[in-house]
């Protein structure tokens, strides 16, 4: 069970939190201590950090992303796309930026790294690193 919040106040956090926990009592269910995080600045979920700005990409991930070398062969190739899709949000046009490195994967295609290639592996891993937080909805506004 996944719950977070974002408080305006360390006193507005502890009637969260109570909240919550006479919830989870009432219906007779249990938090596990080891797995709770209260008052906190951000947490790591997944892969992503969140925080009161938002949801961003977890650094660790896109220090892997800046020190990957250039693939030399399909298992390489289907690793990076692998890891840079599931950031796939963060990053705007990610399906055109990606293109010329999906046509590598296409049975009967030999895996022949062009200059193309080159070009949107760079553009992608550049696109990670700079990736922007996306900002979490804001309730007290229409969604539209």
């Amino acid at each position: 069970m996944i719950f977070w919040c974002i408080s305006s106040s360390m006193e507005q956090h502890a009637e969260h939190v109570a909240v919550v926990l006479d919830i989870l009592q009432k219906h007779q269910l249990f938090a596990k201590p080891s797995k709770c995080s209260f008052a906190q600045a951000s947490i790591d979920y997944l892969g992503h950090i969140i925080s009161a700005q938002g949801v961003a990409t977890d650094p660790s991930k896109i220090a892997a992303v800046k020190a990957w070398p250039v693939p030399t062969n399909l298992k390489d190739l289907r690793g990076f796309l692998g890891l840079t899709g599931y950031y796939r949000k963060f990053i705007q046009h990610y399906g055109l930026i990606s293109k010329a490195l999906t046509e590598l994967l296409k049975k009967n295609v030999p895996f022949m790294w062009t200059s193309t290639s080159q070009t949107a592996f760079d553009t992608l891993k550049e696109a990670l690193i700079t990736a922007p937080v996306l900002a979490l909805p804001n309730f007290k506004q229409p969604l539209s």
